[in-house]
């Protein structure tokens, strides 16, 4: 019966490949993409309420063995269950009720078969005992795996960075973005001596008198399995305050005065975010800045940190403007993800742009609140340098495929674009700080995004996210010169293309509520004196005879 049940399992899954795929690049996706990518009822059935993950790590062997422990609530019946866990990952038991389950692996999944159906309704759980070697990341956070480092006095340094390659490299999990457990617990083993900074408060430490001492961190709010995360090395610790929230900062010794003048910046960052977001969503397991031998990482409570103590992006400011050099990138940039990607997170990876638009306008946010929107305005400007306009932002759904890197800094204008449409400041923030407590800790899509700020102005937004977000093109502002007049229209992907626009003629400053239709503005001065104001709208212009 269990080889049958498994053999259906398999035809259903092979069948369904491109039933589960919402795009038009199915013939690239493979049934790994849909494995992981796709929500199907050996998924949908259950809900992780936590986990539980004891693990030791051996720096030497690069080698890490242990157990997760994954309580759930049953939605349907459920006579199987998919985890993931990647292949070269080896499975020791998975054990419920203190019986070992019969189980099947399929590229990274792992399907378990219970002796009789889970009833809906039931909270449960199975204790997954699992070892092996990690992938290694050769180049994180950009690709997924262990980096295993040393620092400059020889100690073991450690971190960890997979998102987009899935947690699932390193602890079983359900491994998709549309269920988050509510809560958390990591208990890390390392060599006596080190230290391991996990998210959330730590609870304590162990010495387990075998050359290991355990780190017991925890979260209580809900986390995504990306976030979650380890971080050992020979850290020195100290804290500060702002308002309620405790903000705890773990770096290498030799960088502990570089750090304390460094991280100064947070609270300058919190009293800015606070006013334009909201709290800090996250406030019962604090905030953590954790040193890390990559560049960085949005890790829940415990966001990754590896700027090398410099302004901007690693010394250089990404705008080209100079005013990117003003502040810390990663500081500003990875902290924004809390309110964005952790606190909100898109239920599909193809939705990214939830994320990283909204995190790349923080740093934005952070701009004016420093030093103007002028220098904000700019500041974006400067990023569209950066993108390439050469696929959609949102990429195809069910097969775990991000759209384009333009999610961050086109998304980033786009958000600017849809200020403009408002054209009314107090609005916009209020509609802004609404978002992000409406659905603080969700898992959302695109559409509640979209719907969510079209709902607060009378400009029909639907043709403007449909042309950023799902199109390559910017649009163009097709001009053409008339007697005593100039004649516009907009030249778009999307069908009856409509978005009013602010240009500057002879100085003066008029909205233009341009379709696609040619319309006409009456003025005696010349073509050559119009002037999109490009400050506020990201569009081309091209004139036409």
């Amino acid at each position: 019966m269990f080889r049958l049940i498994f053999s259906i399992i398999a035809l259903f899954i092979t069948a369904s490949i491109q039933a589960q795929v919402v795009g038009k690049n199915h013939s690239n996706y493979t049934e790994a993409d849909t494995l992981r990518g796709s929500l199907r009822p050996e998924r949908t059935s259950y809900d992780v309420q936590k986990y539980h993950l004891k693990l030791k790590v051996e720096p030497d062997k690069k080698f890490i063995s242990g157990s997760n422990v994954i309580s759930f609530r049953v939605e349907e019946d459920m006579p199987i269950m998919q985890l993931d866990l990647f292949e070269n990952m080896e499975i020791d038991s998975i054990m419920h009720a203190e019986k070992k389950l019969k189980y099947n692996r399929r590229h990274n999944a792992v399907f378990i078969e219970f002796e009789e159906a889970l009833k809906k309704g039931k909270t449960d759980s199975i204790k997954f005992y699992y070892h092996g070697n990690p992938i290694i990341a050769e180049n994180a956070p950009w690709d997924g795996g262990f980096v295993w480092s040393q620092d400059n006095d020889g100690n073991p340094w450690i971190g960890l960075a997979v998102q987009g390659t899935g947690a699932s490299l390193w602890y079983p999990n359900k491994d998709h973005q549309s269920d988050e457990p509510e809560k958390a617990q990591l208990d890390i083993a390392v060599p006596t001596g080190l230290m391991n900074v996990s998210n959330g408060r730590l609870i304590g430490k162990n010495d387990l008198e075998n050359g290991f001492t355990e780190w017991s961190w925890k979260v209580v709010n809900p986390i995504n399995n990306y976030n979650l995360m380890i971080n050992i090395g020979n850290y020195v610790h100290f804290s500060d305050r702002y308002k309620d929230l405790d903000l705890d900062y773990y770096v290498l010794p030799y960088n502990l005065e570089k750090a304390k003048a460094q991280f100064a910046e947070v609270k300058e960052m919190m009293e800015c975010f606070y006013e334009k977001m909201g709290p800090y969503p996250f406030e019962e397991d604090g905030f953590k800045l954790v040193e890390t031998p990559y560049l960085g990482m949005e890790h829940q409570s415990a966001v990754a940190y590896g700027n090398k103590y410099l302004k901007g992006y690693l010394g250089n400011d990404l705008s080209g403007t100079g005013i990117g050099l003003k502040w810390d990138f990663i500081i500003i940039h990875e902290s924004g993800h809390e309110w964005y990607g952790n606190s909100i997170t898109s239920r599909d990876i193809a939705d990214m742009w939830i994320h990283e638009g909204f995190t790349s306008y923080t740093e934005a946010i952070y701009t004016e609140c420093r030093w103007g929107k002028q220098d904000a305005l700019k500041y974006l400007r400067g990023l569209r340098k950066n993108v390439g306009n050469m696929k959609p932002i949102i990429g195809d759904y069910g097969v775990n495929a991000e759209g384009s890197g333009d999610m961050y800094h086109k998304g980033a204008n786009l958000l600017n674009v849809i200020r403009s449409i408002y054209d009314d400041d107090e609005l916009w923030w209020n509609t802004f700080r609404d978002y992000t407590q409406t659905f603080k800790h969700q898992t959302i899509t695109s559409a509640d995004t979209e719907d969510f700020f079209n709902k607060a102005t009378e400009v029909d937004l639907k043709p403007v996210f449909d042309q950023y977000l799902r199109h390559t093109a910017i649009p163009v502002l097709q001009l053409r010169q008339g007697d005593d007049k100039i004649l516009y229209r907009w030249n778009a992907d999307v069908e009856n293309f409509k978005m009013p626009v602010d240009v500057i003629i002879d100085e003066e400053e008029i909205r233009l509520f341009a379709t696609s239709d040619w319309q006409s503005y009456q003025t005696g001065e010349e073509l050559d004196e119009l002037k999109v104001n490009d400050l506020e709208f990201y569009v081309n212009t091209e004139v036409v005879p």
